[in-house]
């Protein structure tokens, strides 16, 4: 079956390019883009073709006027060519553009990705790679997909640098000496392969185009093929004795009741939890290690308590937990918004807690809360009319000479809220 060239009055073209430019791409698509009357890409994109002779437009204005101009062209049946980096439609212009095209108008020829040649000059299998992008987005966001696979492509940028992502890695519990390769100059002349660790990366600087290559292996080096290798800490099954914590005056959320919680949580890879009242910290130090690719904030306003919560992240190490010592709802403003909300110790405060939890739960978002008395469970009941209400009681076996007794635990109200929403 032969091939024809589209009919360029209805079909925009995005052409992908690599730092090599112009020269990496076939004679035949440079010949359709020097007869195009319309050319718009960055300023180096514009550069690799000095005589073209049609009208120029920088893609650095603001997107909606290039999409208006590029829409006349298409009315007007002007030939009209975008030049992007890489893959078009992977964290590019490609991907912008049809919020205003359907796919049917736009015709897509990529190069590789900043990934792609990242990983080739690297030697590196990626199949089981994070590619990630902290463009103009939470670092807390990249951290997370960092912990959740043996390795990590991550796209950076004049904020977010090789040294800030490095720092944020190491903060968040990853290993200094975890390896690393800064890839610089992709595809160009300059390109510079730096093989470090996290350590020695968060200390310098590098070329501003880069991609930064993260490994998890435990060791700190990139894992032999066919050698076991950890994608993330390994979940561990809640249900710690309530022994085991440091706690202040026994004011711990007891084990049952804490299982019960997590259940009703249900906090999953990626999600933000909030332990608000942590008192030592049982639920949130448990939640954080049940869900490694969790992110858990540990909200406690006594210094004492915090002292507690320090104490049980030594003897049981979960990095993806943050301690914010202040007292909520204030202690929350700055937090990145939940996925679930525990509230184990409200203060005076439960009111503008629930208004708190009712404003920032994410659609979907889970709040448990652990009442022990029957006006703030009316306080609840009230805000919370749609609310599920259990009311645990437990007993313990305890021995008695020879034999053995049941021994009551103080009865506990456990309710769950979800907010409406997917």
């Amino acid at each position: 079956m032969n091939q024809t060239e589209p009919n360029p009055s209805r079909r925009i073209l995005v052409v992908g390019m690599t730092g090599a430019g112009r020269a990496a791409l076939p004679e035949g698509l440079i010949a359709r883009i020097l007869r195009a009357e319309l050319l718009v890409g960055g300023e180096r994109h514009l550069e690799a073709f000095p005589t073209f002779g049609g009208e120029r437009l920088s893609a650095r204005q603001e997107l909606s006027l290039v999409a208006r101009r590029l829409r006349a062209a298409l009315e007007r049946g002007e030939r009209a060519v975008v030049l992007a980096s890489g893959d078009p439609l992977w964290y590019g212009i490609g991907a912008s553009l049809r919020r205003w095209f359907a796919a049917e108008e736009l015709e897509i020829v990529p190069a590789p990705t900043s990934y792609q040649l990242a990983f080739a000059a690297l030697g590196e299998p990626w199949h089981d790679a994070a590619l990630l992008s902290a463009h103009a987005r939470p670092l807390d966001e990249v951290v997370r997909g960092v912990r959740q696979a043996p390795k990590a492509a991550i796209l950076t940028d004049n904020r977010h640098t090789p040294a800030v992502i490095a720092r944020a890695l190491i903060e968040a519990g990853l290993a200094p000496t975890a390896a690393c390769a800064i890839c610089e100059n992709l595809g160009e002349i300059g390109q510079r392969i730096v093989r470090t660790t996290l350590e020695e990366a968060a200390a310098r600087t590098f070329a501003p185009l880069n991609v930064l290559v993260v490994w998890r292996d435990e060791e700190g080096q990139p894992p032999d093929e066919g050698a076991p290798r950890t994608a993330a800490p390994a979940a561990r099954a809640p249900g710690l004795p309530d022994a085991a914590f440091s706690a202040e005056a026994g004011l711990i959320t007891k084990r049952e009741v804490r299982l019960l919680s997590l259940a009703e949580l249900a906090l999953g890879p990626g999600e933000v939890l909030w332990d608000i009242g942590a008192g030592s910290g049982s639920v949130g130090i448990e939640a954080a290690r049940a869900q490694p690719a969790a992110t858990v904030y540990a909200v406690e306003r006594r210094e004492t308590r915090c002292d507690h919560v320090r104490e049980n992240l030594r003897r049981f190490p979960a990095p993806n937990l943050h301690l914010v010592h202040g007292e909520a709802p204030a202690a929350c403003a700055d937090l990145p918004a939940p996925h679930a909300i525990f509230i184990g110790g409200s203060g005076g405060h439960l009111g503008a807690l629930l208004d708190l939890a009712c404003q920032r739960l994410r659609p979907g978002g889970r709040l448990v809360l652990n009442l022990v008395t029957l006006d703030r469970l009316r306080e609840a009941r009230q805000r919370l009319p749609d609310a599920r209400l259990y009311q645990v009681q437990i007993s313990r076996g305890a021995p008695i000479q020879d034999d053995l007794r049941l021994e009551a635990l103080n009865p506990v109200f456990v309710v769950t809220w979800v907010k409406e929403g997917d």
